[in-house]
């Protein structure tokens, strides 16, 4: 998930939980993620305390507060926390975790958001949840991808998200399942657009509310042993969403992702690993409203388009392409780096073309912040065109 930290001022005040006895993140690595360093490590060490029995247990907790700085918040301060877990066999279970975060931002922004990703016993079902609330004044910048950044204004908007899906086993690594989206924005409001024009916003259709609401089928492959950190694997999701107003949203109409990622083992041990990352944001048969558009960082993690302020383009359409080289630096797993590239591009509306490819490149660093999850934070650094840049940072890595 995007959030606002730049940087860190708190280390990780981290708890485990035990039970069930000795756990490894990556039981196929040559070493494994808990025989690692940390930030938890790194402060006990400073501190001069004991982590009784951290190394083991099936709970790993890792609190984590900071303050940053991005385009899209300003100044902000963050507490965030990170779970990982496991429900059955370590040495035969997925990885589950949950996180959260609060942040407050010099803009007046309040994000809190809940990430669920639990895998039962035997990992016969998969729950996934994203539920957050967002007071968010923001800059859209009008349809498609032939937007300037001189276009951009602020909106204003409050926002309800509730996505919860229950996927069941069909075989190895195969599951299929349902869920149900809620989305609601209210409180919406244009706070400096551009004098004397209409607003792609109010040619859209402004309203103060805009509302979606239906069932989720979604089909998921995942063969990646830990899906937190990922050292190799395959990862194929693929969301239908249609909405409807007879549940409480504004139009009838249709969403579609196709979300497509491979990771390269380069080096034997996972030192070097290459990600590649396919996000394709399709809409259909309807009205889609404006804040719920396919947009530069308005995926469900906010990971889109580094390089660019969250809602640089929006369309009908997105098509996305990412790839990352993750290098480990230190020989205690605690600081790595990436050098990253991707393009994206948007549809206007829905009977134009693909005819503009937004690219973006750049680097970060990593900090382990959680090695039983395998959890980083994620410090990076973006280039794009019409000289935009800037950082993003993640609780995890970005895909």
């Amino acid at each position: 998930m995007k959030t606002t930290i730049l940087l860190i001022v708190g280390l990780a005040l981290g708890n485990t939980y035990a039970a069930f006895g000795q756990s490894t993140a990556v039981t196929s690595d040559s070493v494994a993620l808990s025989k690692q360093k940390d930030l938890i490590d790194v402060w006990h060490w400073v501190t001069h305390s004991r982590a009784s029995n951290r190394d083991e247990g099936n709970f790993h907790n890792a609190p984590f507060p900071a303050v940053g700085y991005t385009q899209a918040t300003g100044f902000a301060a963050v507490l965030s926390d990170n779970l990982a877990f496991y429900t059955g066999d370590p040495q035969k279970s997925k990885v589950s975790d949950i996180s959260t975060s609060v942040t407050y931002s010099q803009y007046n922004q309040i994000i809190l958001p809940v990430l669920v990703n639990i895998w039962t016993k035997n990992d016969k079902y998969n729950i996934i949840a994203d539920w957050r609330y967002m007071k968010y004044p923001s800059t859209t910048f009008g349809l498609g991808g032939h937007t300037d950044y001189s276009d951009g204004y602020t909106i204003d908007f409050s926002y309800i998200k509730l996505h919860t899906s229950i996927l069941r086993k069909i075989t190895p690594d195969f599951y299929a399942g349902l869920g149900f989206y809620y989305d609601y924005f209210w409180n919406i409001r244009e706070v400096n657009p551009p004098p004397g024009t209409e607003t792609s916003f109010e040619k859209y259709g402004l309203s103060p509310t805009e509302s979606s609401a239906g069932p989720a089928f979604r089909l998921l492959y995942d063969n990646r042993i830990n899906p937190i950190n990922p050292f190799q694997g395959f990862y194929a999701n693929i969301v239908i969403h249609p909405t409807f107003s007879m549940l409480g949203g504004n139009t009838n109409w249709m969403m579609y992702q196709i979300d497509l990622r491979k990771y390269f083992r380069l080096q034997k041990d996972g030192r070097n690993i290459l990600a590649l990352w396919s996000f394709n944001w399709l809409t259909s048969g309807g009205k889609a409203p404006y804040l719920l558009l396919p947009s530069t960082g308005w995926d469900d993690y906010f990971n889109t388009g580094r390089g660019y302020i969250q809602g640089r383009f929006r369309g009908n359409d997105m098509i996305y392409l990412e790839g990352e080289d993750r290098i480990t630096l230190s020989r205690n797993g605690l600081f790595g780096m990436v050098l990253f590239v991707n393009a994206e591009s948007f549809t206007k509306n829905l009977a134009s073309r693909y005819n503009n490819v937004a690219p973006g490149f750049g680097t970060g660093i990593r900090i382990k912040l959680n090695k039983h999850s395998g959890a980083n934070i994620c410090v990076d650094y973006g280039i794009g065109l019409q000289g935009s840049q800037g950082f993003s940072v993640n609780l995890g890595e970005v895909f």
